[in-house]
C-alpha cells in the first residue's frame, strides 16, 4: 500500500458505503463509538452532511473502503465548521489515508471560515496537529485551524 496508489475519496449522499459494518466493527472494538453516532445520526436523519459547506467522504483503496470522514456546520459557533465522524481502519493506517480524507476537506473550506475539531484522544490530537491545528480547548472544541492568507 504505497503512497495514494488506488486511493479514491467518494462523496457519500444517499446511503453509507459498502463495506461500512467492518468500519464500525472495527470502530468499536478499539472503543471508539464515533461510527456507532454517524449510523445513528444518518438513520434518524439528524445529520446526513447534506447542509451548506457539509460533506462526508468515504476513502477507498483498492476499491475497499479504508476510513470515512466528513465535515459539518458546528453546533456551537455559528458560520463555523467541524471536522468529524473520522475513522480509519487499523489496516490502512499510517498509509495517509487519514490525511487524505481532512486535507480534501479542508480544501473545500472557503477562506475565512472557522474550522474545528473535537479530538477525542492522544492520537487524534497530534493528527489534527500534524495537519496544521492548534489546541484551543473552548465551545466542545479541542483544535482550530488558522487560516493563512485568503
Amino acid at each position: 500500500m504505497a503512497g495514494d496508489v488506488g486511493m479514491v475519496m467518494v462523496p457519500v449522499v444517499e446511503r453509507l458505503p459498502a463495506g461500512f459494518d467492518m468500519l464500525q466493527q472495527n470502530a468499536r472494538a478499539e472503543g471508539h463509538r464515533n461510527m456507532d453516532r454517524l449510523v445513528e445520526d444518518w438513520a434518524s436523519g439528524a445529520q446526513r452532511f447534506d447542509a451548506a459547506g457539509e460533506a462526508l467522504l468515504a476513502a477507498l483503496v483498492a476499491g475497499e473502503l479504508a476510513g470515512i470522514g466528513g465535515i459539518t456546520a458546528d453546533p456551537t459557533m455559528q458560520g463555523a465548521l467541524r471536522m468529524r465522524r473520522f475513522y480509519v481502519r487499523a489496516l490502512f493506517r499510517r498509509h495517509g489515508v487519514g490525511r487524505r480524507l481532512a486535507e480534501t476537506l479542508i480544501a473545500r473550506v472557503r477562506p475565512g471560515v472557522h474550522l474545528v475539531v473535537n479530538a477525542g484522544t492522544q492520537q487524534a490530537a497530534r493528527f489534527w496537529e500534524a495537519l496544521g491545528f492548534m489546541p484551543d480547548q473552548r465551545d466542545g472544541h479541542t483544535h482550530t485551524l488558522p487560516w493563512r492568507g485568503g
